[in-house]
């Protein structure tokens, strides 16, 4: 190869440096997980319903691109007879019923939270990769298996054509040959299908999932990980199939005589870095930048430079040596040929080759032999290969700039995705589906199976194991002075308090998976039990289902209040504690025992000095603890600590850092009104996080935490700080208003 100027790092002063480059190496890490029975791989049973909707859909997409479907069709109809064999009856009829792609959709997105789930309850992002890569190998291993499959059930469906439906049987033999012929094209469009699924249910469900449980991690290392399974040749065979290239990547050689083979372009790449970068620049180095596409166009631009500045004018010239060497390897026609030819893949490919299409545009001997296949074909027009022609011979000048600079860039991105595929191909490797039921009761007696199944599919002895329980107390205000105004004006108390507080509240329990300890004439005390084998929410639940209970209430006040009855005032509770709940039996009642009920009395509490003092200044926050300074003498000590809790929601010490481990807890700066400015006592800091209520269901919460001031009894004064701290979940609106309005200013 020729030597082209350099353009080395640091050079003379008024050549500007080149731009620094990102670099890129994708990975998988499956650190941590146990080797299955042949010590070599990841043991992995992936659910039985995913599969079963896997297979469906796969065979579904398989016929449809193969022009199968009115063959299949008729095969469905004569699947009902009894001289069809068993199999094609039962997976006939599990067509029919089971062929709706939102449901192998939803199947999907339905196992992949399962396995984030898991892997969040066991510590390690590793296994949720494992799955992913399951269901990768799975998809890929399904898309051959279901082509032989759909092969053959068309085969015993020609098999039972008679005499008087000969003329029938000719015309479906024909399409049967077309569709082996096809295969790779119907395998490609097949693959297509899947990876525009995988990355919708990424993109809608998934992303955001590991965002809430890993928080940062998601925009790391674990993020390129992550990328490995939504990229466009994950499914094809070896990444250089010419109908993908062309459409999202550049339309590079196959042949061994072509000179825009892959490899001579990353060697001729290779060469113009280092004419920048240095001839002393790793390979590595090099392999890592080609790696990002946006280095292409940090180094070269579109391909029309502002040459105003001293970066647009050096990225000009260095977009003039990219030309020039890719002019001297003889490659450039070629790259040209390559943009153009794509329109003509739709009117004369598969007939005529790709590359053969491709060398026509710039190849007289290659263009006559093209000429002569349209012309006897009779249906086809040369019109548009002469066209294409003649644009090739005809781009000259800037044109061909802007073809080189977006020719880098493709190859990069390219370059990238093939060595993604190249590491996904060796993750799955590591990856055993075991299908032998034998060996599979060998690894699961042996602890080293990994089993990603649907919730349902879980067994339920190890769903019934309790680890930890979460209380939530909510506490009326002043129930009796309350009851005693309904009283006097004549209205009923219990119908009150249940319409507009306990029957709203009882909706709630099944979508947070709840359940109801205690009810008394003032307060409902509700629990939240965390099962092994289950995502492990508890606390983060817990908090959402309080802010909604707040809610509530606070919008039935809005309407009793109109008609001029009391509103109802509420102070919640939240405890954490880390063992399963005891019980005793009264009868055949179950009495829960445990101290976080004790604990979710306090928090829920409000002492009425407290109240006296704080109720006109409290501002957005509901929750404040204060620690008198100097107890009066033969004081109550449970007036030592004074808590103030209206209309708010305050957790324990264990039940934040268990949230912590729950979500991903950011700290949050939000600009609050100015009339709340100075409402707070003391310094105190806020943290967001998204809870997942359910699939596709997300709920923002903040956090405050505060610290507990020593203050004067008789008038609230601060004397000083404790080392403790109180931790409140905020419900007011104007917390989250100011959240959105900050949002909205970034964006």
């Amino acid at each position: 190869m020729p030597r082209i100027p350099i353009f080395r790092l640091g050079g003379a002063p008024d050549q500007p440096a080149p731009p620094e480059l990102s670099s890129s190496t994708p990975s998988v890490s499956l650190e941590g997980l146990t080797v299955g029975v042949d010590n070599l791989r990841h043991d992995v049973v992936l659910s039985s319903r995913f599969a079963e909707a896997a297979r469906v859909q796969i065979a579904k997409l398989i016929a449809r691109h193969g022009e199968l479907e009115g063959l299949l069709a008729a095969e469905a109809a004569s699947a009902a007879a009894s001289r069809a064999p068993s199999w094609m009856r039962q997976q006939a009829g599990t067509a029919r019923a089971k062929s709706e792609p939102a449901e192998w959709k939803a199947v999907l997105g339905e196992l992949h939270v399962a396995a984030l789930n898991r892997a969040k309850r066991e510590g390690k992002v590793a296994v949720d990769l494992l799955a992913r890569l399951a269901v990768m190998k799975f998809l890929r291993t399904e898309m051959n298996q279901q082509f032989a499959q759909v092969l053959e059930r068309c085969r015993v469906q020609l098999k039972g054509y008679d005499g008087s439906r000969q003329q029938k049987a000719l015309e479906h033999g024909e399409r049967l040959g077309t569709f082996q012929v096809r295969k790779k094209i119907i395998l490609r469009k097949t693959g297509q299908d899947l990876f525009e699924t995988l990355r919708e249910v990424e993109k809608g469900t998934l992303a955001r999932t590991r965002r809430s449980l890993f928080g940062g991690r998601e925009a790391g290392p674990d993020a390129d990980t992550y990328a490995l399974f939504v990229n466009r040749l994950a499914f094809s065979d070896d990444g250089r199939d010419d109908y993908l290239c062309a459409e999202h990547y550049v339309m590079l050689g196959n042949w061994d005589r072509d000179s825009d083979r892959y490899g001579r372009l990353r060697e001729i790449v290779s060469v113009f870095l280092r004419s920048v970068y240095g001839e002393e620049t790793s390979g590595e180095a090099i392999d890592g930048w080609m790696t990002v596409p946006e280095n292409a166009r940090a180094i070269v631009g579109s391909g029309t430079p502002d040459e105003s500045s001293d970066e647009g004018f050096a990225q000009q010239e260095r977009l003039a040596t990219w030309v020039r060497l890719l002019e001297d390897e003889a490659v450039m026609e070629n790259v040209i040929a390559s943009y153009h030819v794509v329109p003509l893949l739709g009117e004369y490919a598969p007939r005529i080759n790709p590359q053969q299409l491709k060398n026509a545009l710039i190849d007289r001997a290659e263009c006559d032999r093209v000429e002569r296949m349209v012309q006897e074909h009779g249906r086809l027009s040369p019109t548009s290969l002469y066209t294409a022609v003649a644009k090739v011979a005809a781009c000259r000048g800037t044109e061909r700039a802007k073809i080189a600079a977006r020719f880098l860039h493709d190859f990069f991105l390219y370059h990238r995705d093939l060595r993604r595929l190249e590491t996904l191909n060796a993750a799955l490797d590591a990856v055993n589906l075991v299908g032998n039921e034998r060996l599979r009761e060998l690894s699961r007696v042996n602890g080293t199976l990994y089993e990603f199944v649907l919730p349902e599919e879980q067994q339920e002895p190890e769903a019934e194991r309790v680890l930890r329980h979460v209380v939530l107390k909510a506490d009326v205000r002043d129930s009796t002075r309350l009851t005693r105004t309904l009283t006097d004006k004549g209205l009923n108390p219990a119908s009150y308090f249940s319409l507009n507080f306990y029957d709203p509240v009882n909706k709630l329990l099944g979508k947070y998976s709840a359940q109801k300890v205690f009810l008394e004439g003032d307060a409902i005390i509700l629990a939240i039990l965390e099962r092994e084998g289950e995502p492990g929410l508890g606390v983060s639940r817990a908090c959402v289902l309080a802010r909604e209970i707040i809610e509530i209430v606070r919008g039935y006040n809005e309407l009793v209040q109109r008609s001029g009855m009391p509103p109802l005032e509420l102070g919640i509770g939240i405890t954490l504690q880390e063992s399963a709940p005891l019980y005793l039996m009264d009868g055949e009642h179950k009495i829960m025992i445990s101290e976080a009920l004790n604990e979710s009395d306090r928090l829920s509490s409000c002492n009425k000095r407290a109240r006296m003092v704080m109720e006109s200044q409290a501002g957005p926050f509901h929750v404040y603890a204060f620690q008198a300074a100097d107890p009066e003498p033969g004081g109550n000590p449970e007036d030592v600590v004074l808590s103030f809790n209206l209309s708010g929601i305050r957790m324990n010490d264990a039940a934040f850092r268990k949230l912590q481990q729950e979500i991903s807890l950011e700290p949050l700066k939000v600009k609050l009104p100015a009339s709340f400015a100075s409402s707070d006592k003391g310094e105190y800091r806020l943290f967001s996080g998204t809870v997942p209520v359910d699939r596709d269901i997300f709920r923002k919460i903040v956090v405050r935490e505060s610290r507990v001031p020593r203050v004067d009894p008789a008038d609230f004064s601060v004397q000083g700080w404790t080392e403790r701290s109180y931790y409140e979940v905020c419900a007011d609106p104007a917390i989250y208003a100011a959240l959105e309005k900050g949002k909205a200013a970034k964006r």
